[in-house]
């Protein structure tokens, strides 16, 4: 038994396996030499362009054959000391960080194997007396999991995060996209960050799939909460890119490549491309992809079972089939439930379960509220998966039908492609300027609207005197002007109920549910009228406004940019077609920039003969229905 000790490494050592403390190969000896070292490479704010963080690598010794991490890697799993190997480089990490004295995060690799492991032997108290031994504090310390192999024990390395979150250190996945670094893995360990895989990365602006690609782990990120830090960033054009896709962070050797001491400052080649705020041309993809259809999903042909199926078969149907994640129970071929295999193989390896249960019908170890997906149902719906408070849906798939009837199971990677390519269909239908959707994802919106049959409201919104702006500014002012209406009106409405879009140029449309949508658009017009002030210059605001020409060529004084909002109210039956929702609303739109408050409202008519509309009521103003 080891004496005790105060030296943190000598405690570390001292926890580990015999056949690392005792071993003869050479990387045992190189470890109880203290011979490992680190190596730090920044990762970078891409938009600030400061040093976010920096990752630690290790290093063998400098000239020998075991300097590089594979060769390292290699040997410890000679060796067998692999997970023990891992710990012992967090611990020269961290140690080696401590001496640097360097601000920021640091990122440390680690398996998730590796990371069960080393919870289980020392708990997370070790690790916090060792950090505050170091002096680092948790807090700026993650945990960066990579994935050599797929993980063994899940519900082990959910324990062992619980226990960092706890002790308040922070989490990332490593590689993600790169085959191994799956979806079900994010959603268990949620991680603070993701690292996206340098695959999609490398070449990004030449390649729009890849850029269609990262718009979608964008989308997915956003669901989780999550941070994306890009990988393997070489090039001026894939950094300027990532940058205006709005990716927090980045690393690669165009930012800078590992090295003995922590960067102050990112390479002044990466510097200039974030400091220059042109914006990329990015590509574009030259075919569509149809949207809303999953007839051309790849569903996996798995074999079904029954209500009166035993226990003892479905194993054996898991044993015959070594991919199959789950099975189908049908009654017919109406699927009725799901049984996961990871669930099922354990209750079945348990003490004297065979024999009690194994003769006994399935049924009782099936999830009975599977999520059932129509071939022909719109792919958004499956996000309603990713989202879901019961993760099971994640790990069980789901169930795919065709008119109801059983057809297959769709896995976490269908999943994935199935919310990309929708994710891709939105990216077509947006508007560059604002990213908000465009006309067609406005009428598609429309038209769900009245096919439900519920009342909503149209709203048309347009900037008041912006060409004389835009005119005297310059076009770059001008964009700012209209980023800023979109940004309000989006900050104003509830993402849940109500739909925005940008028709073009400065007009855009909001398509509320919500029951207080007269107070949101008075927001929105007062929201704008101030901050619009501050993109004039100082003498525009004392005035109030500019002198300019009007569209007949007359220099005559604009007051400053505001915004109108016309209002039509949408009743059940009303309207047949989305274009008779628009032409209503720019009505709408027309006598806002006639009202005093800058908001008019429309009454919708009661029916909507064969042919044409009845007349609509008077429209009303803002302030007299307040009033």
């Amino acid at each position: 038994m080891p004496e005790p000790t105060n030296d943190p490494r000598q405690r570390v050592l001292a926890a580990l396996s015999p056949a690392l403390r005792q071993g003869q190969g050479p990387l045992a000896q190189i470890i109880r030499e203290d011979r490992l070292h680190c190596v730090f490479q920044p990762l970078g704010d891409l938009q600030s362009g400061h040093v976010y963080a920096h990752e630690a690598l290790i290093r063998g010794p400098v000239g020998t054959s075991l300097h590089r991490p594979d060769a390292l890697l290699d040997m410890a799993r000679c060796e067998r000391i692999l997970t023990d190997f891992e710990l012992v480089c967090v611990f020269t990490a961290l140690q080696h960080w401590a001496e640097v004295r360097s601000p920021g995060r640091l990122f440390v690799n680690i398996s998730a194997d590796a990371l069960v492991h080393g919870v289980n032997l020392c708990g997370s108290n070790l690790l916090l007396q060792t950090l505050r031994s170091l002096g680092l504090p948790p807090r700026m310390v993650v945990f960066e999991i990579t994935e050599h192999e797929r993980v063994t024990d899940m519900t082990a390395l959910r324990e062992a995060v619980q226990h960092l979150h706890r002790a308040g250190m922070r989490l990332a996945l490593d590689d993600f996209g790169d085959g191994r670094s799956s979806l079900r893995l994010w959603s268990e360990v949620k991680p603070e960050y993701v690292k996206i895989d340098k695959y999609f990365i490398a070449d990004l602006a030449e390649h729009p799939e890849s850029l269609q690609m990262l718009r979608a782990i964008k989308g997915i990120a956003e669901i989780f909460g999550t941070q994306l830090v890009a990988e393997g960033i070489e090039t001026a054009e894939d950094l300027r890119a990532l940058r205006d896709l709005d990716i927090a962070y980045g690393q690669g050797w165009l930012l800078g490549r590992p090295a003995l001491q922590p960067r102050a400052k990112l390479e002044a080649g990466a510097l200039e491309v974030l400091q220059d705020r042109r914006v990329a041309v990015l590509p574009q993809l030259e075919q569509s992809i149809r949207p809303g259809i999953l007839r051309g999903l790849q569903v996996v042909q798995a074999p079904t079972v029954t209500p009166a199926t035993t226990n003892d078969e479905v194993a054996q149907l898991f044993m015959q089939h070594n991919a199959l994640h789950a099975l189908c129970l049908v009654e017919g071929a109406r699927p009725v439930a799901l049984i996961n295999r990871h669930d099922f193989l354990n209750h079945y390896a348990a003490l004297y379960f065979r024999e009690v249960h194994g003769r006994k019908p399935c049924t009782t170890l099936a999830n009975h509220a599977p999520r059932i997906v129509e071939l022909d149902c719109d792919v958004n719906q499956l996000i309603g998966i990713l989202t879901s408070q019961d993760q099971r849906y994640l790990s069980d798939g789901f169930i795919v039908t065709d008119n109801g009837r059983y057809v297959g199971l769709g896995t976490g990677d269908q999943l994935v492609r199935a919310v990309t390519e929708s994710r891709i269909e939105a990216a077509r239908h947006a508007n560059p300027l604002t990213f908000l959707p465009g006309n067609i994802p406005i009428s598609m919106h429309i038209e769900r609207l009245l096919a439900s049959g519920n009342p909503f409201v149209a709203c048309y919104a347009d900037l008041n005197d912006f060409k004389p702006f835009n005119d005297h500014y310059g076009y770059w002012r001008g964009d700012e002007m209209i980023r800023l209406a979109a940004r309000l009106v989006v900050a104003h409405c509830d993402a849940r109920r109500d739909f925005v879009g940008h028709v073009g140029g400065d007009d855009f449309v909001v398509l509320f549910q919500s029951d207080d949508w007269l107070l949101r658009c008075q927001a929105i017009a007062d929201a704008f009228a101030h901050e619009a002030r501050l993109l004039y210059d100082e003498a525009g605001r004392k005035a109030g406004g500019i002198h300019a020409e009007d569209r007949h060529g007359v220099q005559r004084f604009f007051p400053c940019t505001s915004l109108s909002l016309g209002v039509a109210q949408i009743l059940p039956g009303s309207f047949r077609h989305p274009e008779e929702v628009a032409n209503l609303a720019a009505r709408a739109k027309h006598e806002a920039k006639q009202s005093r408050s800058g908001i008019a409202v429309l009454p919708c008519p009661a029916t909507a003969p064969d042919r044409g509309l009845a007349a609509p009521a008077p429209p009303q103003t803002a302030d007299a229905l307040v009033a």
